[in-house]
C-alpha cells in the first residue's frame, strides 16, 4: 500500500506540473495569444497523462483522480481505507507539483488564483468532462487495458478544446490549480462546485457504466 500511496502522489505531481508548468510558458511565449497557450497546455497535459499512467498504473492503477478512486469505492472494488490515502496523496501531490512548477519558474510559491471559472456553462462542462473521463477508464478496463494511458491522455487532450471549462474533471486538480495564479489556476471560491459538478458526473457515468459494460459487473 505504501508504494500504491507514494505512486498517486508522484503521478498527481507530475500531472500537476505538466498542467500548471505547461501553462505559464505556453502564455509567455504565446504573446497574448490564448489559443496558442491553451493548445501548448492541452498537448503537455495529454502527453504527461500517458508517461505517469504507463509508469505508475502497474503500481497503484493509476488513478491521479479522487473521482475515480471513489468510483473504485461505490462499485465495491476498493476498501474505502486505501481509497482515502490515495485521496490524500492526490491532493498533496497536486498542491506540491504547483509549488514546484512556482519554483521552477521563480515566482512566489504561495499564490492564490484570482481567475473566475464560474456559471452554468462551466458547471455543466465538468458534469460531462467527469461523465467522459470515467466512461473512458472504465471502457478501456471493459475492452483494452493496455490503452488505457493513450485512451486517458487523449481525451483531457481533446476536452480541453471540447468544453468551456477546460476539462478539471478531477478535484485534487481543482483544489491545486487554485493554489496557482497563472493560465491554469482557478479562484478558490469557485472550487466547491466545481467538485460538485465533478462528482455529479462520476455518479452519471457510474450508471451508464453499469449498463455499457456489464462484463465489468461482479458475478
Amino acid at each position: 500500500m505504501r508504494h500504491s500511496v507514494l505512486a498517486e502522489f508522484l503521478g498527481t505531481a507530475l500531472l500537476l506540473i505538466s498542467v500548471v508548468g505547461s501553462g505559464i510558458m505556453g502564455e509567455s511565449l504565446a504573446n497574448g495569444n490564448m489559443a496558442i497557450a491553451l493548445l501548448a497546455n492541452a498537448v503537455a497535459t495529454g502527453c504527461m497523462l500517458y508517461c505517469i499512467i504507463t509508469l505508475f498504473g502497474p503500481v497503484s492503477g493509476a488513478h491521479f483522480n479522487p473521482i475515480v478512486t471513489l468510483a473504485f469505492v461505490v462499485r465495491g472494488e476498493m476498501a474505502f481505507r486505501t481509497a482515502l490515502a490515495f485521496m490524500v496523496a492526490q491532493v498533496v501531490g497536486g498542491v506540491c507539483g504547483v509549488w514546484l512548477v512556482h519554483v521552477m519558474f521563480d515566482q512566489p510559491i504561495l499564490q492564490l488564483s484570482q481567475t473566475a471559472r464560474s456559471g452554468v456553462n462551466l458547471w455543466s462542462s465538468e458534469i460531462f468532462a467527469s461523465f467522459g473521463l470515467l466512461l473512458v477508464v472504465f471502457g478501456g478496463l471493459a475492452h483494452n487495458a493496455k490503452a488505457i494511458p493513450a485512451m486517458v491522455g487523449l481525451y483531457i487532450t481533446g476536452a480541453y478544446w471540447f468544453t468551456s471549462s477546460t476539462s478539471f474533471a478531477n478535484p485534487a486538480v481543482s483544489i491545486a490549480r487554485s493554489l496557482s495564479d497563472s493560465f491554469a489556476g482557478i479562484f478558490s471560491a469557485h472550487v466547491p462546485m466545481f467538485i460538485v459538478c465533478q462528482l455529479i458526473g462520476m455518479a452519471l457515468a457510474l450508471g451508464a457504466i453499469k449498463v455499457l459494460f456489464p462484463k465489468l459487473q461482479k458475478p
